[in-house]
Order: C-alpha cells, then sequence, then structure tokens
C-alpha cells in the first residue's frame, strides 16, 4: 500500500499537536496508509515531549524528529523529506500545525495525486477562501503577494505560491533536489520549492481549500519575515536560471544530501 509521511514542523503547539495528530491519523484515505512526523524544533513549551507520548500511543504510525535549535522552517523541511523518503513514504506532505491547515482537507490533496506530481492546498484558486476576521490589510497583502508580486516575477500561473499546505510525490522531490538547490530558509522556502517544481517540469495542481485562523497560541508570521520572503523572491529567478525540465520517471534520489546542521540521525525517534 503507498505511504504518506504527513509532516508536521512545530515549535510551541503543545495545545494544537495531540488534535491535529489524532484528526490525521483517523482519516480514511482509501488505498493510502498516513504515518505522521512530528519535527520539534527543540520548543520551550514541551511540544517534543507531548509528541513522544503520541509516538507511544501510536507506535509505527506517529514518529518525531527531536531537532536541537530553531533554524527555520526550511531547514526542519529539508531535514524531514529526507527522514520521510529514508523511511519508505511514497507521498510526502508538508501542513502547518497550528489547525489553520484543515485535515479534512487532506483526502482532497491525496485524491489530486493521482494526475500531477504536487499538489497544493490554494486559498486562492476558484473555491478557496480564508477566515472571514482576517483584517483587511492582511488579506489585501496576502493576496497581493500571491495574485501579483510572486506570479509577475518569477511568471508562474500559480495563486497560491506562500501556503504551505502540499503533497509531492518522493519523485518530484527528486527532481527539485531542495537539499542542494535552495537557498531559502525562512517562509520563502515555500515559494522557491514551488518556483523549482515548476522548472523541473512537475505537474501541479492547485485545491481549493478553506484557510481558517489559527487555533491557539500565536502566529509566529511577522512584518519582517514578510518582508525577508520578499527580497528573496527577487533573487530567484536568477539563481535558478539553469535549472532544466527533467523526467520523473528517471529521476533518482540525489546522491548529495545537505541537511542542517543541528540534524542528527540519531534525534529520530
Amino acid at each position: 500500500m503507498p505511504k504518506l509521511t504527513i509532516t508536521l514542523p512545530t515549535y510551541n503547539e503543545k495545545e494544537n499537536l495531540p488534535v491535529i495528530a489524532e484528526a490525521l491519523l483517523a482519516l480514511d484515505l482509501g488505498e493510502v496508509t498516513q504515518h505522521v512526523l512530528v519535527v520539534d524544533d527543540n520548543s520551550p513549551d514541551g511540544t517534543g515531549q507531548v509528541a513522544d507520548e503520541l509516538a507511544a500511543k501510536y507506535p509505527g504510525r506517529v514518529s518525531v524528529l527531536h531537532r536541537t535549535a530553531k533554524e527555520g522552517l526550511g531547514k526542519a523541511y529539508l531535514h524531514a523529506f529526507k527522514v520521510a523518503i529514508d523511511e519508505g513514504a511514497d507521498y510526502v506532505m508538508h501542513m502547518d500545525c497550528d489547525g489553520s491547515h484543515r485535515p479534512e482537507d487532506v483526502p482532497k490533496l491525496v485524491a489530486a495525486i493521482d494526475d500531477a506530481d504536487l499538489v497544493i492546498g490554494s486559498r486562492y484558486t476558484k473555491g478557496g477562501s480564508v477566515d472571514e476576521t482576517w483584517p483587511w490589510y492582511r488579506k489585501a497583502l496576502s493576496a497581493f503577494a500571491n495574485k501579483a508580486y510572486i506570479r509577475t516575477l518569477l511568471r508562474t500561473g500559480i495563486r497560491d505560491a506562500t501556503g504551505g499546505f502540499r503533497l509531492w510525490r518522493k519523485e518530484a522531490l527528486f527532481a527539485v533536489d531542495p537539499w542542494n538547490r535552495i537557498r531559502s530558509s525562512g517562509y520563502a522556502f515555500i515559494i522557491e520549492l514551488t518556483y523549482l517544481a515548476l522548472r523541473t517540469g512537475c505537474r501541479v495542481r492547485e485545491v481549493p481549500i478553506h484557510f481558517p485562523e489559527r487555533a491557539q497560541g500565536k502566529s509566529k508570521m511577522s512584518l519582517k519575515i514578510q518582508l525577508e520572503a520578499a527580497r528573496a523572491v527577487l533573487a530567484m529567478r536568477w539563481r535558478h536560471r539553469h535549472v532544466k525540465r527533467v523526467s520523473l520517471d528517471e529521476v533518482k534520489m540525489p546522491e548529495i544530501v545537505v541537511l542542517p546542521q543541528a540534524a542528527k540521525p540519531s534525534e529520530v525517534t
């Protein structure tokens, strides 16, 4: 049976993690079996301990990757992708652990992967939406970034290039090779992943989702992070100008995988 590994990067998400993880495990995905990989960046609130308790409660279905420092979303994902693939994942999903990416939308992404290499849970494709309580300026900034700024600079047709709710075929990740190509570490990491997927010829689909406000806790997004992502986009076209389309039927796992300094195989439980 195909294996889906759902990666959940966490930092101070001890209230949200059990709710999200158990909802994911309860899903009926047909012939696909789901595994939850929690990636905790040494959260001071005890999220890592909560994750270990879940792994003990659901042996073989939940595992935990303990990292020694908070190094950014990108590095956490790079480590998680490698661990997921090394452990036999056919598909790799990444999503937020704060409730803004709803577990009930996972089956829609899984259903769409049959004729795609990357499926994006999209707020801005037809049928998608964001939380009604968002202030107007937040809606305007997010819409401008996705519908105008990124699409114009990178010349893509993607409507939601910044959303982190994604499902990948492992072969698509091999083709993109984010371990050696991507330089972005923060939220621009998601944008760069999307751009490289298009550059390498991946079939990308967007399926509509509703994006509610986070369930509990505080958002990690700040104006500084947004400005850093905007500047990073300017460099992506030049950085990846030599990347060519490849056949996913022939692509293999890159021989050289660059891991974050804090990533140690012994930290996987």
